[in-house]
């Protein structure tokens, strides 16, 4: 296969700590020997585990950056044990533009994996994951919020794994993240997935889904921040116990858990983020725009839970998913 043409300034051998880019060239009419320049920080201390950081999977999704960026600023090798790789901002085109998906290719990079060495822009970026940096890591942490179309309860998330041990290390990692919900997810289709590539790979990976709507807010940040530094003390890349305080324990693993749209129109939601739900309860209703004196299409819940994710935007159209009600465990 060939060689991935993305070059990176720092040496992943080296100790210390490094920031640099992920230097993939790219040829646009704006620049034609240009280069996509994606920002990369590793801090290496002691001997010990490699983690494995990367937020704005999905550019439009701040948690992540705002947590990274902060602690490739301020972690300081003498304080690890091992290697911390750190990528804030991985989908970096798309982060620029405030977009989900790549502005140059329309690629979605958690729908690319493994990736091409010569294929799109956001294919190589997720090839030189899936060859170089995600071969290196013990334990990956992937952020992720909601973006412009959805917002979730915040949560962080581990999948139900063939393997019980590997799934076992992940859901411990998952309990450590300690966001204030803790999911077991089940995706509507993860192939293609960055989470699937590395659980693939037999690592320990956490994902997460911290609030949505396009921003951020205080608390989701915070969330952020305080989960990354747990991880790395569950890893015992940092010294010290993670901070736990509640977390309810939630599945989206049930038959009914996601709504999907089959209408469109005006979203009018019944219930909000994180209240319960019986099942059959009415928990939306969806306005037609096109004329006024019709009686509005109204969706019910699929299953007795909380309602733990919802689509964002006002007008909704047919096979967006509508909410996602998780139970319980």
């Amino acid at each position: 296969m060939r060689t991935n043409p993305i070059v990176s300034t720092i040496d992943f051998k080296d100790s210390g700590v490094h920031h640099g880019h992920l230097k993939l060239p790219y040829s646009h009419d704006g620049s034609a020997w240009g280069a996509v320049m994606i920002p990369i920080t590793m801090i290496a201390g002691r001997p010990g585990p490699t983690a494995l950081l990367t937020g704005a999977n999905h550019g439009d999704e701040y948690e992540g950056p705002v947590a990274l960026l902060e602690l490739a600023r301020t972690l300081k090798a003498e304080d690890v044990s091992g290697r911390v790789i750190i990528v804030p901002m991985m989908n970096y085109p798309a982060f620029l533009a405030a977009k989900r998906t790549s502005p140059i290719d329309c690629g979605n990079m958690n729908r690319v994996f493994p990736g091409s060495p010569d294929g799109t822009p956001t294919a190589k970026i997720a090839d030189y994951f899936q060859r170089t940096l995600l071969p290196m890591a013990d334990i990956v942490l992937d952020i992720h919020a909601g973006g412009k179309t959805l917002d979730f309860v915040p949560f962080a998330a581990a999948h139900a794994l063939a393997d019980s041990e590997q799934e076992a290390r992940c859901v411990a990692a998952m309990r450590a993240f300690n966001a204030p919900y803790s999911m077991i997810l089940s995706e509507l289709d993860s192939v293609g997935m960055y989470d699937t590539a590395a659980e693939d790979m037999g690592k320990v990976f956490v994902t997460t889904e911290l609030g949505g709507g396009g921003s951020l807010t205080a608390a989701s940040a915070a969330i952020a921040k305080k989960g990354v530094a747990n991880l790395l003390k569950h890893a015992g890349i940092l010294e010290g116990q993670p901070e736990i305080g509640a977390s309810v324990d939630l599945d989206t693993g049930a038959d009914g858990c996601f709504t999907i749209s089959t209408s469109e129109g005006l979203l009018e939601m019944l219930v909000d983020l994180g209240d319960t739900v019986e099942k059959g309860q009415p928990i939306a209703r969806i306005h037609d725009v096109k004329r006024s004196g019709t009686e509005p299409t109204l969706f019910h819940a699929g299953v007795f839970g909380i309602l733990a994710g919802r689509y964002f935007p006002g007008l909704i159209g047919i096979g967006d998913c509508l909410a996602v009600i998780a139970v319980v465990a």
